[in-house]
């Protein structure tokens, strides 16, 4: 099977398993423990703390360890707005989320918060205009992902960091897709709270962080719980946060060829695709954008059906996002973008990785070319 579906996860390095194995036997320690195992484990926590606010340019004070992505969205949300409810009312996010802030801000809403949808272009970029007209006395925070987990496009977070922060706005973004792939400096972006997720990036699963400014205020969802300083409760996962710090080290030394050979491989596909005649529309922008994701349709044929197809022939790609799975309605992104049902329901991706070959993207290639072709020769059949 070739796995080009690496934007929902990857399998874990080798690196990150030897490593996640010898913590796991070694330093097995509750790391809230104040004997001489648990205070091991804890200096090992710690250190990762501090290895992964460097990545980021971030105090380690600001560092908390969480369950994932979607988990570290959830609590930095929650958490910031509890902790400054006396700000006001309102807060501010996209169409164009992951799941996870979506469905917190719909929530959110049922709970009596004002929440404006910001929309996005063509591209699917924040208008800085928008947000700025969005801006009221009460507005507490906005949440804007760094790249869509869709198209890939990527917001210019700077400037709109920038915004917010002369506003007084609480900024979140939503780095999961980015952290490893591009720069991430919390300082130069004007970030106050950020979530990065340890299985996108070779890491293991179940593993995240949350950054929050230390100078930020916020309220533990939960009173009383003693981990992570009240920021999250149970058990720390050691080994699994070690694992995730020696993938995301390794991610950081190979982000400029990574990004050039993932380039490369990306117009090879959809070069590929073109050269067969197939008319291909891809979603997104074109020079803002991560080259790992490719979100496109094939119009006349259900993306849906190209999946189910292409992994009939040994190729495993998605219609999305993976926690949007299950759900019968078709894209939240190709909504935002005021794409109709139909094109919206032609929506697939493509995701590459670190072993993504130039040959398996050729085969790919094929196997596309022959879920093509069949499909449109059943619709020209007489009935």
């Amino acid at each position: 099977m070739i796995y080009l579906d690496y934007a929902a996860t990857t399998p874990m390095s080798k690196k990150a398993l030897e490593v996640y194995g010898e913590v796991a036997i070694q330093y097995y320690g509750n790391t809230s423990s104040i004997h001489d195992i648990g205070s091991t484990a804890s200096q090992l926590l710690e250190a990762s703390r501090k290895q992964i606010a460097e990545l980021l340019n971030a105090s380690p004070k600001g560092i908390y360890f969480t369950g994932g992505g979607s988990d570290s969205n959830y609590l930095a949300i929650r958490s910031l707005i509890k902790g400054n409810r006396e700000k006001g009312n309102h807060l501010i996010t996209t169409q164009t989320e992951h799941s996870s802030v979506r469905n917190t801000f719909k929530q959110l809403e049922e709970e009596g918060y004002e929440v404006t949808w910001l929309s996005v272009d063509d591209e699917g970029k924040v208008r800085p205009d928008e947000l700025k007209d969005a801006l009221r006395e009460d507005t507490v925070l906005a949440s804007i992902h760094h790249a869509n987990s869709e198209i890939g496009t990527i917001q210019d977070v700077e400037t709109l960091g920038e915004i917010l922060q002369e506003h007084g706005v609480l900024f979140h973004t939503d780095c999961v897709q980015t952290f490893g792939k591009l720069p991430v400096d919390v300082k130069k972006l004007h970030i106050d709270s950020l979530s990065v997720s340890s299985h996108k990036i070779y890491g293991p699963k179940g593993v995240g962080a949350c950054y929050i400014n230390p100078e930020k205020r916020w309220k533990p969802l939960v009173p009383n719980t003693s981990h992570e300083k009240g920021f999250r409760p149970g058990t720390l996962n050691t080994p699994g946060i070690v694992a995730f710090i020696t993938a995301a080290e390794a991610m950081h030394k190979s982000i400029e060829d990574e990004y050039q050979k993932l380039e490369q491989l990306r117009q090879r596909f959809l070069k590929g695709l073109r050269d067969k005649e197939w008319d291909v529309v891809v979603e997104g922008s074109d020079c803002a954008r991560l080259p790992n994701i490719i979100g496109f349709r094939i119009p006349g044929m259900e993306g849906q059906y190209a999946m189910l197809e292409c992994n009939r022939f040994g190729v495993a790609i998605s219609t999305g996002s993976a926690c949007s799975v299950g759900n019968q309605e078709p894209s939240k992104t190709m909504q935002a973008l005021q794409r109709n049902r139909q094109e919206a329901l032609e929506f697939m991706r493509v995701s590459l990785g670190k072993p993504t070959t130039e040959e398996e993207i050729d085969k790919s290639i094929d196997v596309f070319d022959k879920v093509l072709k069949q499909h449109f020769s059943k619709i020209k059949e007489p009935k």
